[in-house]
C-alpha cells in the first residue's frame, strides 16, 4: 500500500556558492523523491539553507555587508541551481524565516528546558569555526580538524548545553534494537557502525548556544538575551518548522514551490521521515537530533540516508589545488542540460560510498552510454517505423528483453540502492542494441519489419519509465517521441504491452547533442 513519504535534505550553509556536494546531496534525494512518487506514494520533500552561525557572521563582516545582506544575495544562487538541476523539492526552507522558523525553534528549546535537558555551565575547549562545533583532542589530526585542516581555537565562555551525555545508552539502543519502541535506521547499514562507534567512546554534552558577545547572528535564547541559539536547536529545527509541527502558524505553511503540497503535523507523526545528509553531519542527526526529538515529545524519524564525499580526479576538492568543480561549468559544458550531470553522479557514486568527479569520465560516458546507446538507439528505431508510415503492430510477448528488469529494478530503488537501478536501464538499453545488430530490421520487409520494430519501441517505453527518477527531462523526451504522456504513476504500466491504445510513435530529434 502507498504510504506517505517526508524526505529532507541537510539544509545548505550560504556564506559561499553552491558547491558539488550540494549538487551530489540533492540529486541523491530527488532521485529518492521522484521514485517515492512514480511508485504511488503521497511525498513531500524538502530542502533549504542553515543562514546564521559564526561563519556567515564573519564573511559579512569582511565583506562590509551585514549577514541578512549577504545570506539574501546567496540564497538564491541555491535555488536559482537547483531549479536547473530539476530538484522537484516541495518547501525551501530559511532558518532567517521569523515567521515560519524561529516560533518552531524557540518552542522546541522551551519543551528541551522543561524536560530538564539544557544546563547553563561555564566551559573552555576547542572551536572549529568551519564545522560549527566544539572538538576535542581525539577528533583532530595533528591537531587540526580533519575536515577543515585548520587548528580549532581555544574558547572560554558560558553556554546552555544539551545533556547528551545521559542518552549514551538510550542512543544505542536506538539504533541496534529501540527506545522506547522506536528504531532509527542508518542506510547503508556499514555507516551504522560508523555511529555506534562513536556511542561506545562515550557521548559529550553538546554545546546549545554561545554568549552574544561571540555570536549575535542567530535566534536568541528563550529569557536570556544575553545568549544566543547554537546551530543544533536552530539548524535541525528546521525538518519540523517547514511542517509547523506545532501549530504555531495553525499549519499554514507556504509551499510556493508546490502549493499543493502543505505543512501539517502529518507529515511527521503519519508518514515514513527519510534525511538525506553527507558522512560529515551523520552524527549529528544520529545522536543529537533523536534524543532531541526524544525528549521534547516528538516521535524519531524512520531513517538517516548517508552519502560519502565527491573528490575531483582522485583528489580532495581544494581552491590551492585547484581542482574545485564548479556546478554551473558542468551545465555549461552541456548546454544547460542538467541530465548528464544528474546521469554521472547517480551512475558513477554509489549511494554511501565516496564518488569521483573526471571531467575525461563524464564526457566518455556522455558519449557511449547517453548519445551513443541510448540516443541513436532511440533515433534508429523511431526513423524506421516512420518509414513504415509510423504505426505500430502488437507487440506480442516480451522477446526476452525485458525479463525480470522492473522486479529487480523496484527492489534496488525501495532499498536504496540507486546505481543497480540506473543500470537496470542500461542493461535494457545494451540489449535493444544487440538485438537490433542480430535482427537488422532495416533489411526486412512488412509486417516482420514492423513488429520487431514495434517490440524495440516498446522496449524504449519500458527504457525511459526506468530512467524518469534519474534524468527526468530526458525521459519526458523520449516519451514524447514515442508519443507517449509521462505517467504520474507506474500503476499499470510496467507489464509488457501495457499501453493499449498506442498505435502509432512521434516524430524523432536529436536527445543528446555533440560535445563541442
Amino acid at each position: 500500500m502507498p504510504s506517505p513519504q517526508y524526505i529532507t535534505t541537510a539544509i545548505d550553509y550560504p556564506n559561499a556558492a553552491p558547491h558539488m556536494g550540494h549538487v551530489l546531496e540533492k540529486v541523491l534525494a530527488d532521485v529518492c523523491a521522484r521514485w517515492f512518487r512514480l511508485r504511488g506514494d503521497k511525498v513531500r520533500f524538502q530542502i533549504g539553507t542553515d543562514e546564521h552561525g559564526v561563519k556567515v557572521q564573519r564573511t559579512a563582516e569582511v565583506e562590509g555587508v551585514t549577514p541578512k545582506e549577504l545570506v539574501d544575495r546567496i540564497v538564491p544562487l541555491y535555488k536559482d541551481l537547483y531549479k536547473r538541476l530539476d530538484i522537484s523539492y516541495d518547501k525551501f526552507v530559511r532558518t532567517t524565516d521569523q515567521k515560519e522558523h524561529w516560533p518552531t525553534v524557540i518552542e522546541l528549546w522551551k519543551k528541551l528546558d522543561a524536560a530538564g535537558k539544557l544546563e547553563k555551565q561555564s566551559y573552555t575547549g576547542l572551536y572549529c569555526s568551519g564545522c560549527e562545533r566544539f572538538v576535542t583532542k581525539k577528533d583532530l589530526e595533528d591537531g587540526k580538524c580533519v575536515n577543515h585542516k585548520k587548528a580549532p581555537e581555544e574558547v572560554s565562555e558560558e553556554n546552555y548545553f544539551f545533556l547528551l551525555s545521559q542518552d549514551n545508552e538510550n542512543l544505542k539502543k536506538l539504533l541496534t534494537k529501540k527506545w522506547d519502541g522506536e528504531e532509527y535506521r542508518i542506510v547503508p547499514s556499514f555507516r551504522e557502525k560508523e555511529t555506534l562507534s562513536l556511542i561506545d567512546q562515550g557521548l559529550d554534552d553538546v554545546s546549545f548556544s554561545r554568549p552574544k558577545s561571540s555570536l549575535s547572528w542567530g535566534i536568541p535564547v528563550p529569557d536570556d538575551d544575553e545568549q544566543t541559539m547554537y546551530v543544533w536547536c536552530d539548524a535541525l529545527t528546521n525538518y519540523i518548522s517547514g511542517l509547523d509541527y506545532f501549530g504555531l502558524n495553525n499549519g499554514e505553511v507556504a509551499c510556493h514551490e508546490r502549493p499543493r503540497i502543505g505543512g501539517g503535523v502529518e507529515w511527521w507523526d503519519d508518514a515514513e521521515v527519510t534525511h538525506v545528509i553527507g558522512k560529515d553531519i551523520a552524527r549529528f542527526h544520529a545522536l543529537i537530533w533523536p534524543a532531541m526529538l526524544k525528549h521534547a515529545g516528538v516521535r524519531i524519524p524512520n531513517r538517516l540516508l548517508i552519502h560519502g564525499f565527491l573528490t575531483s580526479e582522485g583528489e580532495k576538492m581544494s581552491k590551492s589545488v585547484g581542482n574545485v568543480v564548479v556546478p554551473d561549468k558542468v551545465l555549461e559544458k552541456f548546454g544547460g542540460n542538467c541530465d548528464p550531470l544528474r546521469f554521472y553522479l547517480s551512475h558513477e557514486v554509489p549511494v554511501g560510498r565516496d564518488g569521483d568527479f573526471s571531467w575525461d569520465r563524464i564526457v566518455k560516458l556522455y558519449d557511449s552510454k547517453l548519445r551513443n546507446d541510448l540516443g541513436n538507439l532511440l533515433n534508429r528505431v523511431l526513423v524506421l517505423l516512420n518509414k513504415e508510415g509510423g504505426k505500430l503492430s502488437d507487440f506480442g510477448k516480451d522477446p526476452k528483453l525485458l525479463g525480470k528488469t522492473w522486479d529487480e529494478y523496484k527492489e534496488a530503488l525501495n532499498n536504496f540502492r540507486l546505481e543497480e537501478g540506473i543500470g537496470l536501464a542500461l542493461e535494457l538499453t545494451t540489449a535493444c542494441n544487440q538485438l537490433i545488430d542480430i535482427k537488422k530490421p532495416w533489411a526486412l520487409e512488412g509486417e516482420e519489419k514492423v513488429q520487431i520494430l514495434s517490440q524495440l519501441a516498446e522496449a524504449l517505453r519500458h527504457i525511459s519509465l526506468l530512467l524518469l527518477p534519474f534524468i527526468p527531462r530526458t525521459s519526458e523526451r523520449m516519451l514524447k517521441q514515442l508519443g507517449l504522456k509521462v505517467p504520474q504513476t507506474l500503476e499499470g504500466k510496467t507489464e509488457w504491452g501495457a499501453e493499449k491504445g498506442w498505435k502509432k510513435v512521434g516524430e524523432s530529434e536529436i536527445l543528446f547533442e555533440p560535445i563541442i
